[in-house]
């Protein structure tokens, strides 16, 4: 059985377990020293173990991500439109998430009686938010960014300074001679692999973890939570569909200038396999062969816009993220400001670059996330269950960005995209 299927099977026996129990017990003493002794319990351990792996993530990610840029001095105007379409591509994905959440707001119809239950239970959660759900969006944000320890900072959870420490580690090896960072690129590559092993390690108990996240939540507040999730699913579908068959199209009729149903046929095998994969990666050498054969994007364009949009350019992750935390902010009754949601954007294109392209990649940085605007992390069973659908689509959105942008590097770099004849249909 695949784990995805597994975890959904958790996140099922858990909601129908803790409904049930709900319905019979009303979540009276019993249920509660079974949640606090044993269900709630595993659930943290399982979530620490994912928590645990952030800093290393970030710090290998970041890194290695901006030192891969040290070739803009090489390759100039095409490094710079990459990087521009691939940062706005990201913005604007992740700033239709958040519009799509604060116009439906799914989570928004949750029993205010509920939401405070919610909110007592999960009390100490909050408390060690950044002050970013107070909506803080002003200098002392500014001067905590530039950390004085990056050890202290990551310490205590001050992951704006950490991702500012991974930033100037890739800059700095970009200034260097490449002999003399070879070493420190070596370990953080070496750093990145060992992170995202460990998340497969800590994945392979996530059906248990789920269980035991959302038997708790259930147990306690009822099904009402479930009605919630349906809607949160549909509109972030609804929101990845719009970006896919209405924002690239806009980009490539516009900015490009290749006809948008021409592109779609001519990618779907590149669609079908990032779907079926849920990793950018794992689709790479398919949409290389894609970009050069059937849309005519010259090698030298695809070898260094592709590789590098598998890592950098997770338009759809970004629109997630957003999404995804707008809607648990919603749940728990957390009102994050605009100032506090425009922080949620630049964090989800920060993280989004940092994302490692495999299943699931996206979930430990968005519990950071909502960590910093001070939703409780425990909050992140709610939707885990259904994650994987999500990430099917959203991995999808992120590699049709890639080839997007591929032609709109090749469209300023004066090339006209020819397919050879033996890729026609």
């Amino acid at each position: 059985m695949k784990l995805h299927t597994k975890i959904l099977l958790g996140l099922l026996a858990g909601a129908v377990t803790g409904v049930t129990v709900n319905l019979l017990t009303g979540g009276g003493p019993l249920t509660q020293r079974v949640i606090s002794l044993v269900t709630e319990p595993v659930g943290k351990m399982w979530l620490s173990a994912l928590i645990m792996i952030v800093i290393p993530l970030i710090i290998s990610t970041l890194s290695l991500g901006v030192a891969g840029l040290g070739s803009l001095r090489r390759l100039g105007r095409i490094g710079i439109i990459t990087i521009v379409s691939f940062l706005c591509l990201t913005a604007a994905s992740a700033i239709l998430g958040l519009t799509l959440m604060n116009f439906f707001q799914p989570g928004r119809s949750l029993d205010p009686a509920v939401k405070a239950r919610l909110m007592e239970t999960y009390k100490g959660q909050t408390a060690g938010a950044m002050g970013l759900s107070e909506g803080a969006f002003g200098i002392d944000l500014l001067v905590k960014i530039v950390p004085r320890n990056p050890l202290q900072a990551a310490a205590n959870g001050d992951m704006l300074a950490v991702i500012f420490f991974a930033l100037m580690i890739g800059v700095a090896i970009t200034a260097i001679p490449a002999e003399r960072a070879e070493p420190m690129v070596k370990f953080l590559d070496s750093l990145g692999h060992i992170s995202v092993a460990i998340i497969h390690l800590v994945m392979k108990v996530a059906p248990i973890g789920v269980f035991c996240l959302i038997f708790s939540v259930t147990a306690r507040f009822g099904f009402h939570l479930l009605i919630n999730l349906l809607q949160y699913v549909l509109t972030v579908v609804g929101g990845l569909a719009i970006f896919q068959f209405i924002g690239y199209p806009l980009v490539l009729a516009l900015v490009s200038k290749f006809p948008p149903l021409e592109f779609f046929r001519k990618i779907r095998i590149v669609m079908i396999t990032a779907f079926s994969t849920s990793s950018s990666n794992a689709t790479l050498p398919t949409t290389l062969q894609t970009s050069e054969e059937r849309l005519g994007i010259p090698n030298e364009i695809g070898g260094f816009v592709l590789p590098l949009g598998a890592t950098m350019n997770m338009n759809g992750t970004s629109l997630y993220e957003g999404a995804t935390v707008l809607f648990l902010a919603q749940v728990f009754g957390v009102h994050l400001s605009l100032g506090t949601q425009v922080v949620v954007v630049l964090l989800a294109v920060l993280t989004a670059i940092g994302t490692a392209g495999v299943p699931g990649g996206s979930i430990p940085l968005m519990m950071m996330v909502l960590g910093m605007v001070g939703v409780p992390m425990e909050g992140i069973a709610i939707i885990l269950g259904v994650d994987r659908i999500l990430d099917m689509c959203r991995t999808t959105l992120n590699v049709t960005g890639d080839l997007v942008t591929a032609t709109i590097v090749s469209r300023f770099e004066g090339v006209m995209l020819r397919p050879s004849p033996m890729a026609e249909d």
